[in-house]
C-alpha cells in the first residue's frame, strides 16, 4: 500500500476541489459518515445479569433482565467530540451531527481560536446548529464536565500540523482518555507528524484511527504507530487519478508478497550457498542462531565459518543441519570459501578483535555476491565507511537505532527513521534495514515499512535470526529479499507469541515458526 505524505495528501485535495469541482462540504461530509460508521460499530458492552445493577430500579433490588433490558434501551450513547478550528475540526463538527440526529448525546468542544476557524469549519458549526447542536468553547478549568463518555473523538488538528499542540490541546488530547471507553483519531491522532510519527509535545493515543484516502506514513512509523490504534483507511470520494502513482513510502502489505514454488525437480546447488562469518568466545549464541534461521529459511548449503576455539561449541549445537567450518590460519581460504557462495551474512558475535575486523573489511572488498552486514560486522564499517562505498556487490544493513547512529553519525532519538534511512541508503548504495517497531527497508526506490512483529521479539538473538533469514533469501537470489525477509521474520514472531505468549517465546521459537510464516507465502 503507498503511503502520501501530508504535502501530497493537500495536493490532492486541492486538485479535487478546484479542478474537478466537488465541494470542499461534500468532502467533509464523507469523511464525517466514514468516521461515523466505525464508531457505531464499536462494541461499548452494557453490564450483564450477574452485575450488582440495583442502581438502576432506584430500589436496590435486584433488576429482573427485561428491567436491565429496558434501561439500556432508554439509554443514549454518548461521544464528546473535540474540534479544532481547521479543515479537521469541521470533519468532527459533522460527526457530532451525525452522531446527534442518531439519537446520540453528544458534547462538541472546540479548541483553539473561533477566529481562525475555516469557511469548511464554520459551515458544519451551521448544520450543526440546525440540528440543534452547540460547538462549545474548551474551559480547562471545568475537566469533569468532558469526562465519562463511552467514546472521544479527537478532530483537532489533521495531517498539517507542525508544531507542538499548545497548552489547551496538549491537556484536550490527555482529556480524551480519562473516563472514557473508546478514542476514535480523525485522519491522524492530533500531535502525530503525518509524515514521521514523530510525538510534537503530546498525543492523542486512539484505539482506532479513521484516516482518509489514503494511508500516512506517520500512522505506521515512530510513536505515531502506537499512538494510532488500529487505522482505518477510508474513501471520502477524492478520485484515483490525482493521485500520484508511486510514493517514497510503501507499507508492506501482504497481498503483494509471495515465494516461487521449488521445482520438482531440484537438488541443493539449486537453492543456493550461504556463507556465515559469525561467532566468537562467549557469543556462540549469535552464530548458531544466525545458521538455524538460515536453514530453516531454505539455503540449499549453508557454512557457518568461526573461529577455532569455538568450533567444538558450535559444532555440537548445530547438529549437522549448517556446515560448521573453522577458520583456517590463513584469512586467504576464509575469502576463497566465501567466493564459493552465492551470499554472504557477515558479523553475528563476531566481536571487534584484529583479524574480525580484517576478515570484515577483505570480504567486503573482495566478495561480488550480497552481503548482510549485522551486528559485529556494523560497528567495524561504522569505522571504514569508505569500504562500504567501494563495495562492487549488493549489501544489506541491518542495524538497530543505535548501531545505525553509529553508521550515519545522527544523534539519537532518531526523529525521523524513514528520511533517516532512505538518505544514508542512496548515499551509500547499499539497502538499510533499519530495525525496531515497524523495521524499514530503505534502498534506491524509497521506503518499505513493515507492518509485522510484536514487543516479544525484543529479546537477544531475534537479530541473529533475521540476519540468517535474509542471508538464506539472498542466496536463493528471491527478488524482494530484504522486504519478504522482514516480513517473514515479524511474521513468525507472531505466530510464535500465539503459541507461547509475548513474554515467554525465544529466538528459538520465532525460527521454529519461519518456516510455516514461509509456508503462508506459497499457498
Amino acid at each position: 500500500m503507498n503511503l502520501y505524505t501530508a504535502a501530497q495528501m493537500g495536493e490532492a485535495d486541492r486538485r479535487a476541489i478546484e479542478e474537478l469541482g466537488i465541494p470542499s462540504s461534500q468532502l467533509m461530509e464523507n469523511a464525517a459518515m466514514a468516521v461515523v460508521r466505525e464508531v457505531r460499530a464499536l462494541p461499548i458492552p452494557g453490564p450483564g445479569l450477574d452485575q450488582p445493577l440495583g442502581w438502576i430500579t432506584g430500589d436496590g433490588h435486584a433488576p429482573t433482565s427485561e428491567e436491565i433490558a429496558e434501561f439500556w434501551a432508554m439509554r443514549r450513547r454518548s461521544a464528546i467530540v473535540w474540534c479544532g478550528p481547521g479543515n479537521n475540526g469541521g470533519d468532527g463538527v459533522a460527526v457530532a451531527r451525525y452522531l446527534l440526529e442518531m439519537g446520540w448525546q453528544v458534547k462538541c468542544v472546540l479548541v483553539g481560536d473561533r477566529a481562525k476557524m475555516t469557511d469548511g469549519c464554520l459551515e458544519m458549526e451551521r448544520r450543526l446548529s440546525e440540528a440543534g447542536g452547540l460547538l462549545e468553547d474548551f474551559d480547562p478549568d471545568q475537566r469533569e464536565q468532558y469526562m465519562f463518555f463511552d467514546v472521544a473523538i479527537d478532530a483537532m488538528f489533521g495531517v498539517g500540523l507542525r508544531r507542538d499542540l499548545e497548552p489547551d490541546a496538549a491537556l484536550a488530547a490527555q482529556l480524551t482518555r480519562c473516563g472514557t471507553g473508546w478514542v476514535v483519531a480523525v485522519d491522524v491522532p492530533s500531535g502525530i507528524h503525518a509524515d514521521t510519527g514523530e510525538v510534537m509535545g503530546a498525543a492523542v493515543r486512539a484505539d482506532v484511527t479513521v484516516t482518509f484516502s489514503r494511508g500516512k506514513p506517520g500512522l505506521y512509523v515512530g510513536q505515531g504507530a502506537a499512538h494510532g490504534g488500529r487505522v482505518v483507511v477510508a474513501d471520502i470520494g477524492i478520485p484515483e487519478d490525482v493521485y500520484p502513482k508511486r510514493t517514497q513510502t510503501v507499507l508492506v502489505d501482504r497481498e503483494d508478497l509471495s515465494l516461487p514454488r521449488r521445482p520438482a525437480f531440484s537438488h541443493k546447488g539449486d537453492f543456493g550457498r550461504l556463507f556465515i562469518l559469525a561467532g566468537s568466545r562467549g557469543y556462540t549464541g549469535a552464530a548458531a542462531l544466525c545458521a538455524q534461521a538460515a536453514v530453516r529459511s531454505g539455503a540449499g548449503l549453508t557454512t557457518l565459518a568461526v573461529p577455532e576455539d569455538v568450533y567444538p561449541v558450535l559444532a555440537a549445537r548445530c547438529c549437522g543441519e549448517a556446515m560448521v567450518w573453522p577458520w583456517p590460519q590463513d584469512d586467504g581460504g576464509i575469502v576463497e570459501k566465501a567466493r564459493g557462495c552465492t551470499a554472504a551474512v557477515v558479523g553475528p558475535g563476531l566481536g571487534r578483535g584484529e583479524r574480525a575486523e580484517r576478515l570484515v573489511l577483505t570480504l567486503l572488498r573482495e566478495l561480488d555476491c550480497p552481503v548482510v552486514l549485522d551486528a559485529d560486522g556494523l560497528n567495524i564499517i561504522s569505522e571504514h565507511i569508505d569500504v562500504l562505498d567501494e563495495r562492487k556487490g549488493p549489501t544489506v544493513l541491518t542495524p538497530h537505532d543505535g548501531e545505525f547512529a553509529r553508521l550515519s553519525g545522527c544523534a539519537l532519538p532518531i526523529r525521523d527513521r524513514l528520511e533517516a534511512a532512505r538518505a544514508f541508503a542512496r548515499r551509500h548504495r547499499c539497502a538499510v534495514v533499519l530495525k525496531g517497531h515497524r523495521t524499514i527497508v530503505a534502498g534506491d526506490s524509497g521506503c518499505a515499512v513493515n507492518p509485522t512483529g510484536n514487543p516479544g521479539m525484543a529479546k537477544g538473538g531475534s537479530g541473529d535470526a533475521l540476519a540468517g533469514l535474509m542471508g538464506a533469501l539472498a542466496a536463493q537470489k528471491i527478488s524482494d529479499g530484504p522486504e519478504l525477509a522482514v516480513w517473514i521474520h515479524g511474521r513468525a514472531g507472531d505466530l510464535a507469541a500465539e503459541d507461547k505468549g509475548e513474554y515467554g517465546m525465544t529466538p528459538t521459537d520465532l525460527i521454529e515458526q519461519i518456516p510455516y510464516a514461509m509456508k503462508e507465502l506459497t499457498e
